[in-house]
């Protein structure tokens, strides 16, 4: 029996339905199961869409992950330790939270946004090799070709650091 896997998909507080239908097309959904991906749990924001029950195929003989979703809770952090994959929106917190509990993470930039200053952090993060990050038009491609084999763990916060600074600042160092 292959290994089952878990993806978890975030697009924070906002609204990104391209992306939640994007990820629950059949055939997004029929390329992760050939991923190993049993399972998708979608935390959808403030958007309008909400996807179907798509837990039981088509009755065509597919076997497509089990998906389930939510609007919002306190915190993601289980569901982020959970997934063996996340795809996100290009949000800071949402992307720093992924990389610092060590998990691969596609960033999917949300291109209706105007002045996204978000690609920008997604492109700095992919050049350092901790992540890889696409556009809705390009997710599927992404999920059936991307390497993970290049991605480097991303290093720790350092807050001492921080303190450092700001004792100085106040005159405390």
């Amino acid at each position: 029996m292959p290994l089952q896997k878990r993806l978890f998909v975030t697009v924070g507080t906002t609204e990104f339905e391209s992306l939640i239908k994007e990820v629950t097309r059949h055939e997004t959904l029929s390329a992760l199961s050939q991923l190993c991906f049993s399972e998708v749990v979608l935390q959808i924001g403030r958007g309008n869409y909400e996807p179907d029950d798509l837990t039981s195929g088509n009755g065509n003989g597919d076997n497509l992950p089990k998906v389930s979703f939510y609007r919002l809770k306190d915190s993601i952090k289980e569901d982020i330790e959970k997934a063996d994959l996340v795809i996100s929106h290009a949000g800071a917190g949402s992307v720093l939270d992924c990389l610092s509990a060590g998990k691969h993470l596609l960033v999917v930039i949300n291109d209706e946004l105007m002045g996204n200053h978000q690609t920008e952090l997604a492109e700095k993060l992919a050049a350092e090799n901790y992540l890889h990050y696409c556009v809705i038009s390009d997710l599927l491609t992404s999920l059936k070709t991307l390497s993970w084999d290049s991605i480097e763990p991303f290093p720790p916060g350092q807050p001492e650091k921080l303190v450092e600074h700001l004792n100085k600042c106040f005159g405390f160092g």
